[in-house]
């Protein structure tokens, strides 16, 4: 399959997905906006219901691999996932 990139667009897709299901919304109900900090790493701030939550690098990655197995039909654990800073394309992920 080689190396593919995962949108900055499509992770925010991801991670809507992700807090709409775990808090039992539809995902138009969820904002998400991604973060990197060069101390903290990778981050994003979501918002359901009004409600703030912070999800760290390891939710990103889970919500990512959720959004593989429910919306690419993708085995989400046969592959491997990197989240990148892309000066041009934002925060993005390699598959590999």
């Amino acid at each position: 399959m080689g190396e593919q990139i995962i949108t900055e667009q499509d992770i925010i897709n991801a991670i809507c997905l992700f807090q709409a299901n775990k808090k039992d919304v539809r995902p138009e109900a969820v904002e998400a906006e991604l973060m990197y900090d060069d101390e903290y790493g990778f981050s994003a701030e979501t918002y359901v219901n009004g409600r703030k939550m912070v999800l760290i690098e390891s939710n990103l990655i889970e919500a990512i691999r959720y959004w593989l197995d429910t919306e690419m039909g993708v085995d989400p654990y046969s592959t491997g996932l990197e989240l990148v800073l892309d000066d041009e394309q934002g925060i993005i992920a390699y598959m590999k």
